[in-house]
């Protein structure tokens, strides 16, 4: 056996692509956007979102939150307009790590990756208990593409801060310190 300095199948210095290398400097909130209740909950682990402010009285100007989704996901299948959705913003650590890679379809739950933590089903879907922070919010139209993507726009209802700060996701792996 022989011990490598770098993983023996990584892609060649010259040969990465230059945007996904500017885009692992860049760090990311790791979120999970969930919907549904009881055994009709779905979620997915999403890094690329943001949150638009607006008016609070939610009238045209309400603010947003916005996220790149896997087209190919489960949830994507679930978002129509007017479909309420949870933001869990996971907490700092290695159980929302292993949480976060659950709900990316990266790591293997037994049961469904909602077997992972204490989930309480809400008007707008599953909500973490011990999440960072929550935001709820309604899919305003149908996602349209962004590159690979879809990028989903829902207005926000509510949000709330837990304790805690949040999890990261920078250069291709979670910040843990």
């Amino acid at each position: 056996m022989t011990i490598h300095e770098e993983h023996p199948f990584a892609t060649p210095p010259a040969d990465r692509d230059a945007l996904r290398r500017v885009r692992g400097l860049l760090p990311a909130p790791v979120t999970v956007w969930t919907t549904g209740a009881g055994r009709r909950r779905e979620g997915w682990t999403i890094s690329s979102m943001m949150l638009a402010d607006g008016a609070p009285d939610g009238g045209e100007r309400a603010p947003e939150v916005i996220g790149l989704l896997d087209e190919h996901s489960d949830l994507a299948d679930e978002l129509e307009p007017g479909t309420p959705i949870t933001v869990n913003v996971l907490g700092h650590g290695i159980a929302s790590a292993n949480l976060a890679d659950a709900f990316a379809r990266l790591a293997p739950a037994p049961g469904g990756p909602f077997t992972l933590g204490q989930w309480t089903d809400t008007d707008h879907g599953p909500r973490l208990d011990d999440a960072a922070a929550w935001v709820s919010a309604e899919i305003i139209d149908a996602a349209t593409h962004a590159g690979w993507a879809l990028l989903v726009r829902a207005r926000v209802v509510s949000a709330e801060r837990g304790t805690g700060d949040a999890l990261r996701h920078e250069r291709g792996r979670y910040v843990l310190d």
